[in-house]
């Protein structure tokens, strides 16, 4: 361990394995976890064929994290499958989402004027090129806010919710009075990655778990000469007298570095609290109703519909990606913790999933990094989120790589050259 290093990685989930948790774990780990010794019954099926993500996120088919996939040619590693649907919640029902024009017709969400007023919408943003002032319609999006492009096109509120948390995917309702740029792309990214596999969802998963890019970015590591140090307890980050990392300490050893990454969990001094996440973990031996028995799919639940301040999340998953046994279904639901009573908080969101054979609660504190890695070489992660889709995710990510870098990663992969290994995996 004595030698000196360019950069230390400190952690197993997936943020710090990309840049070099999210950790699956087997049935019999996650019963241990939240029951104690107790033995699960055997109704619940073999504890070797449950692999269960602590966080769950589903991966956007043209997000940044499958453009970071494809840039690193990690994706010769892993297999992946199209979620079968992407839901919203409005008025105590589910509803497919719409996200094209056609869709946005056909959609029971709205009534018939509504439906013409959001095609409108819909054809414009689907039209809308940065780099072509003509798409653009008289409106400078980076100086417009979100409220006055919706406000153009005039439409009811119920549509603004879904467009807003179910499409764009912003997670509360201050995006309304950002610039629209990035709202509108947010929105053509939905509808590009619906597109590229015809599946039912903008979103693919890796088959076994989440728990496969973790591994299979360890393995690019390796190749490209990274050194892996496994169960080492205690990591201790070591400064010189001005503050600076100098390297990492275990078990009476001292490894030696310039930089070091890491969770919030290894320098509690370099972070402060800004939340928590709420979540029920369900394992179930049916799929999610009125979601067209759809064996894997989000629902969101946009905070209007609850009265929250932000959205609630349905995450579900089962065999058809390896992550269960045949017949059973695993559904997360995760929420910002708003009151002292997060179980509580959650109710809407279970009562949507019908009988649950077993249910396991977690909360989790939130934390952002306080320190400037400018002075002390450290580069800290910010806590996972409760959305169940990893965009937030890979920008922390990205903001990272620069600051470590000085670099802006180029994304500007050719998802189509790609597709051709892709599609038979994500078929």
């Amino acid at each position: 361990m004595d030698e000196e290093y360019d950069v230390i990685v400190l952690g197993t989930g997936l943020k710090e394995c990309i840049l070099s948790g999210l950790l699956s774990v087997d049935g019999l780990k996650l019963w241990k976890r939240f029951r104690g010794n107790d033995n699960p019954p055997e109704s619940l099926g073999p504890s070797k064929e449950y692999n269960v993500d602590m966080i769950p996120k589903f991966t956007m088919a043209n997000g940044a994290l499958v453009r970071v996939l494809i840039h690193t040619d990690v994706t010769k590693y892993l297999s992946f499958k199209v979620v079968d649907g992407s839901f919203v919640y409005n008025k105590g029902k589910i509803y497919k989402v719409p996200a094209t024009d056609v869709e946005a017709l056909k959609s029971p969400l709205m009534g018939l004027f509504e439906k013409r007023r959001a095609r409108k919408f819909f054809i414009y943003v689907q039209d809308f090129e940065e780099s072509d002032p003509k798409s653009h319609e008289g409106l400078d999006l980076n100086k417009v806010t979100a409220r006055e492009v919706i406000s153009k096109y005039g439409l009811e509120d119920d549509t603004i919710d879904f467009i807003g948390h179910a499409l764009a995917l912003h997670i509360d309702d201050s995006y309304m009075d950002k610039p629209a740029l990035d709202f509108v792309k947010r929105m053509k990214l939905y509808a590009e990655s619906l597109a590229r596999f015809q599946g039912g969802s903008p979103y693919i998963y890796p088959l076994y778990g989440l728990g496969e890019l973790p591994q299979a970015f360890a393995r690019l590591s390796a190749v490209y000469g990274g050194t892996y140090m496994l169960n080492k307890p205690h990591c201790k980050v070591e400064f010189d007298a001005s503050g600076k990392v100098i390297g990492v300490s275990s078990e009476g050893e001292t490894a030696k570095c310039k930089k070091v990454v890491c969770d919030p969990s290894y320098l509690p001094g370099k972070v402060k609290k800004v939340g928590k996440v709420a979540r029920a973990i369900c394992i179930m031996s049916h799929p999610i109703p009125d979601t067209n028995d759809s064996h894997s799919a989000q629902v969101i639940l946009p905070q209007k519909q609850l009265g929250r301040k932000s959205d609630m999340y349905l995450f579900c998953c089962s065999y058809a990606h390896n992550v269960a046994p045949q017949g059973k279904y695993i559904a997360f639901v995760a929420a910002e913790a708003e009151t002292d009573n997060p179980q509580q908080e959650l109710k809407p969101g279970i009562e949507l999933l019908g009988p649950v054979d077993e249910m396991f609660f977690d909360i989790y504190d939130r934390y952002v990094p306080t320190n400037n890695p400018e002075v002390d070489n450290c580069f800290i992660s910010t806590s996972y989120d409760a959305s169940t889709h990893f965009e937030n995710t890979v920008t922390d990510v990205l903001a990272m790589y620069s600051k470590i870098t000085g670099k802006v990663l180029n994304l500007s992969v050719d998802l189509n050259a790609a597709s051709a290994a892709t599609e038979q995996q994500a078929s």
